[in-house]
């Protein structure tokens, strides 16, 4: 660009989406751009709910008003004008798919093109013996038997039967009216003119004998009409008999002359898991199948039938002494002589087998006493297995169904093992591997067998082009740093930012120029030694002549940016504003920002003087899940530990996958089944589990931080204790704007009305008849220090915490809320309006306000995601505070100010995939900073 033409911008006026106050901005275009914040300060209004929402309305309202009404309506953003507004592309975390049948080689659409290569230049093998399998025309048989050693003696023959019972006489027949002489029938020769009888019971194989020749020059015709009569007679098969015992076979279609397996003509979709000519019949594609899980539904194997070991829906009535499965159990315990007070992990194999599988088909007589009289049954049980499969098929009910499914887990399809094609599309290989096990490498890994891949010269012409497509895009995989991903994993395990990822790879695919990305926190999930990567990659697009709209907290990232703009100065009320603009060194400058006070250093988050010592040890021992090396791991009690590690090492196997299930299986008795691992101690020392993430707190508007915290049923209980309620005889549900009695009926307690208009988006209006205030007149009236129930909901929380100050119970829990920095968000305020990390500092904020018994373990995943430096300083403080009354605490995290606050550290790695999976460093932060092998280590020593 040269230096005269003025620079241009995306010129906002009057933003007034959420809690944007009129703001008036303007965004260097071509550049690369952070909006940074407080979390809630108004950051994904600007970025996400006006400006993205108005370049996609734009493009949208260019369409004609026939393809509009099949894309539904865009509402209009709530903004004056907005200038100079390139087309938008959002990049965010919630769009992953997901979808089972969606992978992480389907979404970047490499997989698509491995479909199409394979089509073209795999060489397909026959999936029983494993021979190559290739269809030939006539001239190229006829090209090969010439090109045997001159002077052989070759017979031609036309395999008409093969491993068939019968008599076959009448082929015998047709083949002596054809004229042919001489017939080998399972390898014997036989004249047509003998009297031929075959055994029908034994399996026969009948070849006619069609021509005899010697290889020499000249008989190309006369061979060149024989193999037609052969092909027409065998249905495209023949044989060429060398006389020396060796048989060379040919076909005309793909099929195995041995193993009489023909396979389509392969076309891209044969390979595709998510078409039925490619998929495994047995899984539909999905590659496993939900099966009941023995070890779900007899959890505690230690417990004996009678003393209820068996807690599947519809067998628990077992224990009762009537019930009709009762009568089931004893009628078997009769017949096969077992007790049902053994317990259950003490019966041997057989009795075990029969209870779990059924007694095969053999009926025992039941004594069973029901409302209509006892009486003698016959039944042949089927066992548990099929019992609970047959009532999981036969129940009409959604909520039974979902109760059953928590007793299923997922195992591989018996069939496909996992790989979720047909055989014959997985007999196709390039280079010598299949689809699936080439989708099975990590890229890191593909990145070598794309670049080591040797090919024929006619396979090279065809593939050209394809794999070029293929090496750019597995490429741009590795610059954004997945290298441990591999192309077959299913999106839904991915976490937020290697989705948002994944998508920026496949939108530098893309090549597009002049487009304004929007992305919201790549950086989720990425350890500081890949940064450098993902930043790269972002310039590369800004650099291709696109705007970039990066939402971020991440310090590389806005030091790397052209421009940051700084929206503030606090959260929801108190945001909304523009506190600065400019490159990273203005806003420290600039006193007003908070975010300069922490990038220049004026304001930091305090390194503790002493890391507090473990008060015990737990350790689990052998882990294996994913990429875990049989590794034991022991995790302190009593303090706060950081499990680290770059992206992909197994941090989330072994804390989400192994550690959490565990416990909550254990501790809390929910039915999961935990990672693999060999077993764990020191889980009596704990006696309960809990899991904070940012998924939403509730679904539905109804759902606020009152009601989640439980600070509603105080608050509906002071107004019931009130003399006004007394009166009225009012209970406590009448202040509850669920149920029927105080809520306004006109909008069912909504306070909204949603009127439905055809090609227009939905308009939601306050209800007319209470005006919004969710409840009707009646129950207004009643006040509580003068204020309506609808007035407290309509508090903010601080507000609230100085109301409420003479209600020690309530105050608390308020007083919680307002520590974790939700000060400014109401009571009423639904909870579908919260961000991620709003919902999860509610529930952090439900924990504090709880009395702490001192041996829970709270486990986090990433808690800093969507927080500014000010939001971790008061983050890391809650979490000193919830391990303070000797609670432990596990965080994942690559934060490096939160490692540095942590009492212990456990590194993992070192590297993702394949080449992680082992602990390489642990210790206090100060010991794991002198450790070389630890990436961490070298970036955590900066800050201490």
């Amino acid at each position: 660009m040269e230096e005269n033409t003025k620079k241009q911008f995306i010129k906002i006026r009057g933003a007034c989406e959420n809690n944007l106050k009129q703001l008036d901005v303007d965004i260097p275009r071509n550049e690369f751009v952070v909006l940074t914040g407080l979390s809630g300060s108004g950051k994904s209004s600007l970025a996400f709910e006006t400006i993205y929402a108005e370049g996609q309305r734009r493009y949208m309202e260019s369409l004609s008003s026939y393809a509009r009404q099949f894309l539904g309506q865009m509402e209009k953003p709530n903004v004056e004008s907005i200038e100079g507004l390139p087309p938008a592309i959002s990049i965010d975390q919630k769009s992953t798919n997901r979808n089972p049948r969606s992978t992480v080689g389907t979404v970047t659409e490499i997989y698509d093109y491995f479909r199409l290569l394979y089509a073209r230049i795999g060489i397909p093998h026959c999936p029983k013996c494993g021979r190559v399998i290739s269809k030939q025309t006539v001239d190229q048989m006829v090209d090969q038997i010439m090109s045997l050693p001159e002077r052989t003696k070759i017979q031609l023959l036309a395999p008409v039967v093969r491993g068939r019972k019968g008599r076959h006489e009448k082929v015998l027949e047709r083949a002596k009216k054809s004229g042919y002489v001489r017939v080998i029938i399972d390898g014997n020769l036989y004249e047509l003119s003998e009297d031929i009888a075959l055994d029908k019971n034994i399996k026969h194989t009948i070849e006619i004998v069609v021509d005899r020749l010697v290889v020499k020059p000249g008989i190309e015709k006369r061979l060149t009409d024989s193999v037609e009569n052969v092909l027409n007679l065998a249905e495209g098969l023949l044989i060429v008999d060398t006389m020396d015992g060796n048989f060379l076979s040919f076909s005309q279609s793909f099929s195995c002359p041995d193993c009489q397996i023909s396979m389509d003509e392969i076309e891209p979709r044969s390979f595709s898991f998510n078409n039925p000519f490619g998929a495994c019949p047995s899984c539909y594609g999905l590659g496993y199948k939900m099966e009941f899980d023995e070890q779900l539904m007899i959890p505690d194997p230690s417990l004996s039938i009678a003393e209820g070991a068996i807690v599947v829906l519809g067998w628990q009535s077992c224990t009762d002494k009537g019930s009709y499965t009762r009568a089931i159990l004893d009628a078997l315990a009769r017949e096969y002589n077992f007790s049902l007070d053994t317990p259950f992990q003490d019966y041997p194999k057989k009795i075990h087998d029969i209870i779990i599988h059924g007694t095969d088909g053999k009926k025992v007589k039941v004594y069973y006493t029901g409302q209509r009289g006892s009486g003698v049954y016959d039944v042949a049980f089927e066992g548990l297995i099929k019992n609970v499969e047959r009532r999981y098929r036969e129940t009409a009910s959604d909520s039974i169904k979902q109760e059953y499914e928590t007793f299923m887990r997922v195992t591989p399809c018996q069939t496909c093992h996992g790989q979720r094609l047909k055989q014959t599309s997985l007999a196709v290989t390039v280079g010598d591997k299949n689809i699936a096990e080439v989708t099975s490498l990590s890229i890191e890994k593909l990145t070598r067998f794309l670049e080591e891949l040797t090919l024929t010269d006619q396979q090279m012409l065809i593939g050209k082009q394809v794999l070029k497509e293929i090496r750019a895009r597995v490429g741009f995989l590795m610059d954004v740093g997945l290298d441990y991903l591999t192309l077959s994993r299913a999106t839904g395990t991915l976490s937020g930012g290697e989705a948002q990822r994944i998508r920026l790879a496949t939108q530098i695919g893309s090549g597009l120029v002049g487009v304004a990305y929007i992305l919201d926190e790549p950086s989720i999930g990425l350890h500081q030694r890949d940064n450098d990567k993902l930043l790269n990659t972002l310039k590369h697009l800004r650099d291709l002549g696109n705007t970039l709209i990066v939402v971020e907290h991440d310090e590389d990232t806005m030091r790397a940016a052209d421009c940051v703009v700084d929206i503030g100065p606090g959260a929801g009320e108190h945001g909304g504003e523009l506190v600065a603009i400019g490159t990273a060194e203005e806003i420290m400058k600039n006193e007003k920002s908070i975010t300069g006070a922490y990038l220049s250093g004026r304001v930091k988050i305090p390194v503790p003087k002493v890391r507090r010592k473990p008060t015990g040890w737990m350790k689990v021992l052998g882990a294996k899940e994913h990429n875990l090396k049989n590794i034991n791991v022991a995790f302190p009690l009593g303090v706060m530990t950081c499990v680290t590690g770059v992206s992909g090492s197994g941090k989330s196997s072994l804390v989400n996958e192994i550690l959490y299930k565990r416990l909550a299986r254990d501790l809390n008795h929910a039915r999961l089944i935990p990672g693999e691992h060999r077993g764990i101690e020191g889980e009596e020392l704990l006696d309960k589990v809990i899991d904070i993430d940012q998924s939403p707190i509730g679904r539905t508007p109804r759902s606020n931080p009152a009601t989640y915290t439980g600070v509603f049923d105080q608050i509906r209980d002071l107004f019931a204790a009130t003399q006004d309620a007394k009166a009225k005889g009012y209970k406590k549900g009448r202040f509850s704007f669920n149920v029927k009695g105080g809520r306004c009926e006109a909008c069912g307690g909504d306070g909204i009305i949603k009127i439905e208009m055809h090609f227009l988006p939905d308009v939601y209006v306050p209800c007319e008849v209470c005006r919004g205030k969710r409840y009707n007149r009646e129950t207004l009236e009643v006040k509580y220090k003068g204020k309506s129930i609808y007035d407290v909901l309509n508090m903010t929380v601080e507000e609230a915490v100085e109301f409420f100050r003479p209600v020690p119970s309530i105050c608390r829990k308020l007083e919680a809320l307002n520590d974790v920095g939700l000060s400014y968000i109401r009571l009423g305020q639904p909870s579908t309006t919260l961000s991620g990390g709003e919902a999860q500092r509610i529930k952090l904020a439900s924990e504090l306000g709880k009395r702490s018994t001192g041996k829970t373990i709270y486990i986090l995943d990433e808690p800093t995601t969507g927080l500014h430096f000010a939001d971790v300083h008061k983050l890391v403080e809650i979490l000193q505070r919830l391990s303070e009354g000797g609670n432990t605490v596990v965080v994942i995290e690559h934060n490096l100010d939160v490692i540095k606050t942590a009492d212990y550290i456990i590194d993992i790695g070192p590297e993702g995939g394949d080449r992680g999976g082992t602990v390489i460093a642990k210790g206090t932060p100060e010991e794991v900073a002198k450790n070389p092998a630890s990436y961490t280590g070298k970036y955590v020593a900066k800050y201490l």
